[in-house]
């Protein structure tokens, strides 16, 4: 297990120490349950109140909480950042794979780097290139001439279908497909008959793609995850979209196909996009909003009706439906207004 001094953790993620810089911490906990060797943080006023009680030996937190510390701290700015910047150092988690297993499928045409492991029964296809150092879960599958880049870790159960193109430094949860058919289909006479997708799927550096999330290749162009986009569980992302560098969507959301996204957007949980549309840099969804048509400018985007007491819901649903009849009695009562101040004008 990793120990570091307050010092060399300050050095590290550019805090100042407060209190001892000599003393060790090996792992990290939430204030309320932080011990003696263990590191915490406060990032939210929230759990304020926690600081003076945590049994801690060093807290992350903000210079205007220091007064309140009852231990040794690390001082910076944003300790949301400090706090993972500290947990990135003393991350415990096991690899996927260590070396490679002796039940691995491998063609004898793949290409490995250095350092590469991959764990019982995965198969990795003609033609496949894997970086230096990429780990590659159990159960994985890596179709023909895909290429996985340099530090990039699957877990287990990943399927990355044929010719799909993965960047340096990425991370992909269990049970995530990439590169699986995209939903184009034509219609005759009643009958669906199936696009071939010819595009693939090609994602930058340092992305990283939550559990059972599927993101589609394209039907001619290739859908595109650019540099640094972060996806949550269970998200689906259809054939030919387009995710800018440093987009975020959490669990559940879908984007449509054909749909382009800028940079540096956030979408909250359930959010659904629309095909054939473009989102603006820096939007915001908050969770369930949907999206029918193009965002032009970056700013926080909602629809949808937060909870409410059933029967405050159904008292706000029957209004909803009886906006058109109340639109025209307004309407009515508008005209009537209008030609009372008429007459009275008149007089």
């Amino acid at each position: 297990m990793a120990s570091f001094t307050l010092a060399e953790l300050a050095e590290k993620i550019g805090a100042t120490v407060h209190g001892n810089d000599s003393c060790s911490v090996s792992s990290l906990a939430t204030l309320a349950n932080a011990k003696e060797g263990q590191i915490t943080f406060l990032s939210n006023a929230k759990y304020q109140a926690q600081l003076g009680q945590t049994k801690a030996s060093a807290v992350i937190l903000s210079p205007d909480a220091v007064a309140e510390c009852p231990t040794n701290a690390l001082v910076l700015d944003n300790p949301y950042v400090g706090f993972a910047k500290v947990a990135q150092l003393l991350d415990t988690t096991p690899l996927p794979a260590s070396d490679i297993h002796q039940s691995a499928i491998i063609s004898q045409s793949a290409t490995l780097g250095k350092g590469v492991a991959i764990g019982a029964n995965a198969v990795i296809e003609d033609d496949a290139v894997l970086g230096d150092n990429v780990v590659i879960g159990a159960g994985c599958f890596i179709g023909k001439a895909a290429n996985i880049g340099d530090n990039t870790k699957l877990w287990a159960n990943v399927s990355v279908y044929h010719n799909v193109k993965m960047g340096k430094d990425c991370l992909v949860q269990a049970n995530t497909v990439i590169g699986s058919d995209g939903f184009g289909y034509a219609n005759e006479n009643g009958q669906w008959i199936k696009i071939p997708q010819l595009g693939s799927v090609i994602i930058g550096d340092r992305v990283e793609i939550g559990a059972s999330t599927t993101i589609d290749r394209g039907a001619l162009d290739d859908t595109i995850i650019e540099d640094g986009v972060i996806l949550d569980n269970q998200i689906q992302i259809a054939h030919n979209v387009v995710l800018g560098q440093n987009t975020c969507m959490a669990a559940c959301s879908v984007i449509a196909g054909s749909t382009t996204v800028g940079k540096n957007c956030v979408f909250g949980g359930m959010a659904g996009i629309n095909g054939h549309i473009e989102i603006a840099d820096g939007t915001m969804l908050t969770g369930m909003a949907m999206v029918t048509k193009s965002i032009t400018k970056g700013g926080v985007y909602s629809s949808g009706l937060p909870a409410q007491p059933n029967r405050e819901w159904q008292k706000t649903n029957a209004r909803i439906n009886r906006l058109e009849t109340i639109q025209k009695q307004v309407k009515t009562l508008t005209k009537q207004v209008e030609s009372l101040t008429h007459e009275d004008t008149k007089e």
